[in-house]
C-alpha cells in the first residue's frame, strides 16, 4: 500500500503544478491585455489633447463672415407671367 500512496502523491503533485501553471497563464493574459488597454488609452488621450489643441489655435472664419454682405434681392430675378393674353390688334 505504500508504492499506492507515492503514486497518489506523485499525481497529486502533478495536477497541483498544472493548476499552477494555468494560473500563471491566465495572469500572463491579464497581464497583456491591460498592458494592451493602457496603450490604447494613452493614444487616444494624446489624440484628444491634439485635437483640442488644434481647434484651440484654428481661427474661426465664421466670425468674420457677415451674412448682410451677401443679401441680394432675388426678387427681382423673378420674371411674372400673366394668364392674360395680349388681344389681337385690328
Amino acid at each position: 500500500m505504500h508504492v499506492n500512496s507515492k503514486i497518489e502523491e506523485i499525481l497529486n503533485t502533478a495536477k497541483l503544478n498544472e493548476l499552477l501553471h494555468k494560473k500563471e497563464l491566465e495572469e500572463k493574459n491579464k497581464n497583456t491585455l491591460v498592458i494592451a488597454l493602457a496603450v490604447i488609452g494613452a493614444v487616444a488621450a494624446v489624440a484628444g489633447i491634439a485635437y483640442a489643441v488644434y481647434k484651440y489655435f484654428t481661427p474661426d472664419y465664421l466670425e468674420d463672415f457677415d451674412s448682410d454682405d451677401y443679401s441680394d434681392n432675388f426678387d427681382d430675378d423673378f420674371i411674372e407671367f400673366s394668364d392674360n393674353k395680349p388681344e389681337a390688334e385690328d
